[in-house]
């Protein structure tokens, strides 16, 4: 055993599996009066949701394009009162940003979500898919009310629910966006965020315990009326696995989409890995010798450290940047622009086995 290893116990190997968790999704419910978007944008300003945006990536995402005076963030979020905190630390101008309530693990805060904006008449340039439900300690799943593993829901299901709703005001902002002159603003895009814990053709994605999707079998479970099924591929619950397969899931999704629906909508779809945040709220709860070792071993190790700021300005290039813009790809970041695409492992770019995916989830969230 290496001092390394002596040092790293095997629920810290777990915790590094899922160290680019992004956000958490808050429990607390607002009050009537904070239902409605809250402040609106200039004239110049495109629009962005972004969910999850009230801490880590989210929340430095949404400073980074606040602070260009070209964006308006839509901050989607469970906790109104932690948001405006977070806000204010943060120094965003009140015409930058607006917070609507989402939950992402009830199918119908997802659809009022929805209704809400469309109800704002406001045209929708970037979806971006941040938020996640991370339990990577957990020893036992929990189920949101319809019985679906809060990994699954949240980070997969509940993202799958909001983008397609949500392609139809992606399609309307392309066809608004003309500007004065007649020149064509960039296209839309769809963004969800991925992780390269999820593709096995990495190092980090090889750290136990692996992603594996297997045939589907458990979300065939509950397409067919089964409850508290706890594991995509139908095995026994691991809460840092459960992560990772959503991950995995959320990548196909990205492909997926983009086969069916650039062609005909001109959105660029993508997903992508911002780096390791290895200083986060992620670890609040967990180990207090992982907390002081991880960043370190980032920094000094795998040379792989990427701050919550660092991390926020790449997920807002990928916002922004015409240069990537390219639909159906996956950006995960080295030194130089040339390099950020790179490739999905076999499973996070199977074709055969997103499409079946595809058609689960459509059941699973209603939209057949």
């Amino acid at each position: 055993m290496t001092g390394l290893e002596m040092i790293w116990p095997q629920e810290c190997k777990k915790l590094f599996s899922v160290a680019d968790a992004t956000a958490t999704v808050e429990t607390v419910k607002p009050s009537q009066d904070l239902q409605q978007l809250s402040a609106k944008p200039t004239a110049q300003q495109r629009t962005c949701i972004i969910t999850g945006a009230n801490s880590g990536l989210g929340l430095a995402t949404a400073k980074a394009l606040a602070k260009t005076g070209q964006w308006h963030v839509v901050m989607a979020v469970r906790d109104f009162s932690r948001t405006e905190k977070a806000v204010k630390a943060a120094g965003l101008s009140k015409n930058s940003y607006s917070l609507m309530y989402l939950d992402l693990a009830s199918q119908t805060s997802i659809r009022q979500f929805v209704e809400q904006f469309r109800a704002s008449g406001r045209t929708l340039d970037t979806l971006v898919c941040n938020a996640a439900v991370y339990l990577p300690t957990a020893k036992e799943p929990s189920y949101n009310a319809d019985g679906v593993e809060l990994s699954v829901m949240t980070n997969h299901l509940g993202h799958f629910l909001l983008a397609n709703l949500m392609l139809e005001d992606l399609k309307k902002g392309k066809e608004k966006s003309a500007s004065s002159n007649g020149a064509a603003k960039p296209s839309p895009r769809l963004i969800i965020v991925g992780s390269i814990t999820g593709n096995t053709n990495t190092v980090a994605g090889n750290v136990p315990p692996k992603a594996d999707l297997g045939q589907l079998e458990g979300l065939e479970a509950i397409a067919k009326g089964a409850t508290e099924v706890p594991m995509i591929n139908g095995g026994d619950f691991d809460g840092a696995k459960a992560y990772k397969d959503s991950k995995v899931c959320n990548m196909l999704t990205m492909g997926e989409m983009h086969r069916r629906f650039h062609d005909s909508t001109g959105i660029a779809f993508s997903s992508l890995y911002p780096g390791c945040i290895a200083e986060t709220g992620l670890f609040r709860n967990h180990y207090g010798l992982f907390q002081k070792l991880f960043p370190l071993f980032q920094k000094y190790v795998t040379k792989g450290y990427v701050s919550e700021e660092e991390a926020g300005n790449r997920l807002a290039q990928v916002v922004s940047d015409p240069a990537l813009d390219k639909s159906g790809a996956y950006w995960s970041w080295s030194r130089d622009a040339q390099s950020f695409e790179n490739t999905l492992s076999d499973e996070a770019s199977d074709s055969r086995k997103a499409a079946k995916l595809w058609d689960l989830s459509e059941q699973l969230v209603g939209l057949r």
